[in-house]
C-alpha cells in the first residue's frame, strides 16, 4: 500500500494540467508504445528507485516534472523503501496511469480525507480517500 498526501495530489495534477497547457498536451507513459493511452490529464504512479506519483504535461526544455514519494516509500527517508517497493509494487519498474477526472470524482466524494491510499494486487489496483490523524 502507498499513502500520498491530498494537498500533493491536487497540486500534482494541477501542474500536470497548466504543462500541458504551456507545452502542447500530455506525455504518453508508454514510451509510444501505447498510443493514445494515457495522453490525457493524469498522474503516473511509478515504481522504480522507490514509488512516486508525478505530473504528466509535456515539459519544455529542461523542466523537471512535479513528484511526490508514496510515505512508504521514499529513499530519502526509509532505508528499506526497496523492499517495500518489490513487495508492494514487483520487482520490475513500471508506471500505472491514473486518470485526473477519476481520482477528482473519488477526492470530491470524501471531502474530509487528507490522504490518498493506494493498493495493488498481482491483478488489481485500488484507490481509497482516507482521514489520516495529523502527526506530530
Amino acid at each position: 500500500m502507498f499513502t500520498f498526501p491530498l494537498d500533493k495530489v491536487r497540486e500534482i495534477i494541477a501542474r500536470g494540467q497548466s504543462d500541458a497547457a504551456a507545452n502542447g498536451g500530455f506525455r504518453n507513459p508508454y514510451y509510444g508504445l501505447r498510443p493514445g493511452e494515457g495522453e490525457r490529464p493524469g498522474l503516473w504512479l511509478v515504481g522504480d528507485e522507490g514509488v512516486y506519483i508525478l505530473s504528466n504535461g509535456k515539459l519544455a526544455e529542461g523542466q523537471k516534472a512535479l513528484v511526490c514519494y508514496a510515505e512508504e516509500c521514499n529513499p530519502s527517508s526509509n532505508p528499506d523503501y526497496w523492499h517495500y517497493k518489490r513487495q508492494h509494487f514487483g520487482g520490475d519498474d513500471g508506471i500505472e496511469f491514473l486518470d485526473a477526472d477519476e481520482v477528482m470524482r473519488l477526492l470530491d466524494a470524501m471531502p474530509d480525507a487528507t490522504h490518498l491510499r493506494v493498493q495493488m494486487t498481482d491483478t488489481s489496483m485500488s484507490l481509497t480517500p482516507v482521514r489520516l490523524p495529523l502527526r506530530p
